[in-house]
């Protein structure tokens, strides 16, 4: 359609004010980044559930499991505030 203008895309954090959400433009990545890890902590609810449901005779199991989540935390606690060990 050569006779519209182009219309450019919405940031969408534009999108999440009109829902009354407000994000500081400084901590854009940290929401996106919180919001990955909660996609990838559903997924290893999941994951593990079916694990341990399906192969709970396994004794690689359970260690497997704590150093996934082990690793797991170190890496979203670095993303999010610049450290390995998460600080309470």
């Amino acid at each position: 359609m050569p006779d519209q203008p182009l219309v450019p895309f919405q940031n969408p954090l534009e999108t999440l004010s009109h829902l009354g959400i407000t994000v500081p433009a400084g901590s854009t990545l940290t929401v996106l980044l919180a919001f990955v890890f909660a996609v990838w902590l559903i997924y290893t609810l999941v994951a593990t559930y079916h694990w341990l449901k399906y192969s709970h005779a396994s004794l690689l199991a359970f260690p497997a499991i704590f150093v996934h989540l082990a690793v797991s935390v170190a890496l979203m606690s670095y993303a999010l505030t610049g450290n390995f060990i998460p600080s309470v």
